[in-house]
């Protein structure tokens, strides 16, 4: 099992060519990226992977992309999770083959869910196909829909599941947030997950987060955490204004396709989104460049190694 996690764990776009094939070359170029940048993990397949929107061949494609990088110290989770417990388990077992340090599993949301009780039973019976991962619970009602108590889920999995290692919360209950942190203790390892509002994490207990912007402002967070950390709470909200006008700039230019037209303004060009989430044309690709300068991106943004540069 996994120690819990500090710092930051950058969710990772799924790199595409212009035909919308995977992109599997650029990979290790992306990871060495990250730990250059201090990124302590990635979770692949996430919602800012498109994890939903891949085959099942594309998702062991991209995790195994994922587990052949070679930079060691950078911890790999996958997000397994969908609609079938099957496709889960099957993939759980090809995680921990491909040399993941976790798994994490998604609520189904087309059957929908509302007892914390079923998810703690999907969670043991995908836990179970990958008994030496650890496992995380992705708790994102806003895509989900699915809003059970997170902490009725770890009452249920409490002493049930040996290699159930936390949830990543992305949910704006700050209270329901704080008592799973606390709960047993503290024995579990809660991730934040929502960027723009990082510090108010932290002021709850926060120590580590899963967001997308970190691969492109990771400098950004980790100066955000040194001020928390050193007491400069001044600072610390001067630095998540700079986050807010980055996220900003995703809804003003069509939501989270937007990340990839940053990750291509660093010099990694990870393609666009799928169908159903809409890119930006090439006519607002130019504008978009302006705003990043207009906001000051490039000061906090992340850095592209030499080697790749």
């Amino acid at each position: 099992m996994i120690q819990k996690i500090e710092g930051l764990v950058a969710a990772p776009f799924t790199p595409m060519h212009a035909d919308g094939s995977l992109n599997l070359s650029i990979v290790s170029q992306y990871a060495r990226m990250l730990a250059h940048n201090g990124v302590k993990g990635a979770f692949v397949a996430g919602s800012t992977g498109e994890g939903v929107s891949l085959t099942y061949q594309e998702k062991r494609d991209i995790i195994e992309a994922w587990g052949h990088a070679s930079e060691k110290d950078l911890l790999k989770i996958a997000m397994v999770g969908g609609n079938s417990v099957e496709e889960m388990q099957q993939l759980a077992k090809w995680a921990a083959a491909c040399g993941y340090d976790a798994i994490a599993i998604l609520a189904p949301h087309y059957f929908k869910i509302n007892s914390a009780e079923t998810i703690a039973q999907i969670c043991r019976e995908v836990g179970e196909a990958a008994p030496d991962t650890a496992v995380y619970f992705y708790h994102i009602p806003v895509l989900t829909g699915v809003n059970v108590s997170m902490v009725q889920l770890l009452e249920h999995l409490d002493g049930q599941m040996p290699n159930f290692a936390g949830i990543k919360y992305t949910h704006h209950d700050m209270m329901e947030y704080n008592q799973c942190l606390n709960y047993g203790g503290g024995k579990y390892d809660i991730l934040w997950g929502w960027d723009e509002v990082f510090l108010g994490g932290m002021a709850m207990g926060a120590r580590g987060g899963v967001g997308s912007t970190f691969n492109y402002a990771a400098p950004l967070y980790h100066r955000l955490m040194a001020a928390f950390d050193a007491g400069d709470l001044a600072e610390a909200r001067r630095l998540q204004e700079k986050s807010i006008d980055i996220v900003k700039l995703l809804g003003k230019y069509g939501g989270i396709s937007v990340g990839k037209a940053y990750m291509r303004a660093l010099g990694l060009d990870c393609g666009t989104f799928r169908l159903p989430v809409r890119n930006m044309s090439e006519a607002q690709y130019g504008e978009f460049f302006q705003d990043l300068e207009d906001i000051e991106f490039f000061v906090y943004a992340s850095e592209m190694p030499e080697v790749y540069s």
